[in-house]
């Protein structure tokens, strides 16, 4: 058994950062742009400014400026995300949105807020991979999984 489980953890230290980080990027990155298409959708009929008064309310925002902020923050930084550009910035604000969902609006969804937290966490710490704008942007080696460059 202990052979097995060997094996398993060589073929799975296979896996490259890269392609991690690139599914972590898509994934959630999808997942907030279509809330921001959706909310998108709902604003000409009132219903994106109706859900921030009766279900999405925040303690310190008025809904009005809750509803611009994070219809802005789902359009633009999914697309940071998908291309690679600025990846660590963008994962933290979207890991702050989502601890701010969770807190003040699904304070139940801990299951499903916490991997998208993961996924944000992961690129927060290890970055985009190697198919991203940030590479040739910036041109600096980026830490592999262990963390050394």
């Amino acid at each position: 058994m202990t052979a097995l489980l060997l094996r398993l953890d060589a073929l799975l230290a296979h896996i490259p950062h890269e392609l991690l980080a690139l599914l972590a990027r898509l994934s959630v990155g999808t997942i907030f742009l279509r809330s921001g298409l959706l909310k998108l959708e709902g604003w000409a009929s009132g219903t994106t400014l109706a859900l921030f008064r009766e279900e999405y309310r925040l303690p310190l925002l008025p809904p009005e400026l809750a509803s611009w902020m994070a219809t802005g923050a789902e359009l633009s930084l999914p697309i940071l995300l998908f291309l690679g550009l600025f990846t660590r910035p963008a994962a933290l604000a979207l890991l702050g949105m989502t601890l701010v969902i969770e807190i003040f609006v699904y304070p139940n969804a801990f299951d499903t807020h916490g991997v998208w937290a993961v996924a944000l966490l992961y690129l927060a710490k290890f970055g985009p991979g190697r198919f991203a704008l940030d590479q040739l942007l910036f041109a600096r080696p980026m830490p592999n999984v262990y963390g050394r460059a």
